[in-house]
């Protein structure tokens, strides 16, 4: 029998719920469930007046895994849809205002994936993000003296950086960011990430060339541009294990413990302590401006 429960006057029909996800750690349909339940108050934020692009794995990371961004076949009528522009034309898209969608939305079982722009302000950016991917044998001990750079890059231009996990093996760096489009903040990530290489060639590289990857960490400026999106925070990923894309604090990249890993029963201990570390994002007072030229 699939459950039906109530979801601030919204019913739900939730499927498989012991169906095991994560089969590295046993994780299950409800238990993904349970999580997002957990941290709604601090991720909703961070879709809200966002369209949401899904990253499917119904079956588990080691089933079939794929990206919808239309609005899914058998979508209710109460979950709020959006059109937007893309190159290839208009897209119907989901966005996530409440909890009775987060249910809905990860009954499907995906991971969360948004612009940097909202909906009421599509031709300005409000966030900067850079996207660091270690190339093996580098790991996230290189992002974090990668991450340490940008940040003091950044504030040189008075822009505060903010940084999670990106709940995979890197790492990314989120500024708020106002009075620019998506070109502009695109390009001037791109800037960052050749002054990156040029300061530390031993260490980054920008372009997407994968052969120039290994041992390397490839700063991935081009999630900036209006079309791409980036994993939410709190977000889980579809690997082997139940991880998340969690915010850290920027004591802990300077130590860089080994791995640097949260797994979903991590994330609510850190939330109950030091509450949503993104939450500055939302500050109008925080936001930089890009500077000229």
């Amino acid at each position: 029998m699939t459950p039906i429960i109530s979801v601030d006057g919204r019913r739900l029909a939730l499927s498989n719920l012991e169906k095991v996800l994560y089969p590295a750690d046993g994780f299950t349909k409800g238990e993904v469930l349970h999580y997002y339940a957990t941290v709604a108050d601090v991720l909703l934020p961070h879709l809200r007046d966002r369209a949401v692009s899904f990253l499917r794995y119904p079956d588990g990371p080691d089933g079939q895994v794929f990206f919808t961004k239309n609005v899914p076949p058998g979508t209710p009528e109460w979950v709020t849809k959006a059109q937007v522009t893309r190159s290839d034309g208009v897209a119907r898209m989901v966005v996530v205002q409440d909890l009775a969608s987060l249910m809905w939305a990860a009954n499907l079982v995906a991971e969360f994936h948004t612009h940097q722009w909202t909906l009421t302000h599509p031709d300005h950016a409000d966030r900067l993000v850079l996207d660091l991917d270690p190339g093996p044998p580098a790991g996230v001990a290189e992002c974090c003296r990668v991450a340490l750079w940008l940040r003091e890059r950044l504030a040189a231009d008075g822009i505060e950086a903010f940084v999670k996990t990106s709940g995979a093996k890197g790492l990314h760096l989120l500024a708020p960011v106002r009075d620019a489009s998506p070109e502009q903040v695109s390009e001037y990530a791109r800037r960052l990430a050749v002054e990156a290489e040029t300061a530390l060639p031993a260490l980054v590289v920008h372009r997407m060339n994968r052969g120039l990857r290994p041992g390397k960490v490839f700063l991935d400026w081009s999630q900036n541009a209006a079309r791409k999106t980036t994993a939410t925070p709190y977000t889980l990923r579809a690997r082997p294990e139940a991880t998340a894309s969690t915010p850290v604090r920027w004591e802990e990249i300077a130590e860089c413990r080994d791995g640097l890993v949260f797994r979903a029963g991590d994330v609510v201990p850190r939330i109950q302590k030091y509450g949503d570390l993104l939450a500055p994002l939302f500050e109008a007072d925080r936001a930089g401006r890009l500077p000229q030229g």
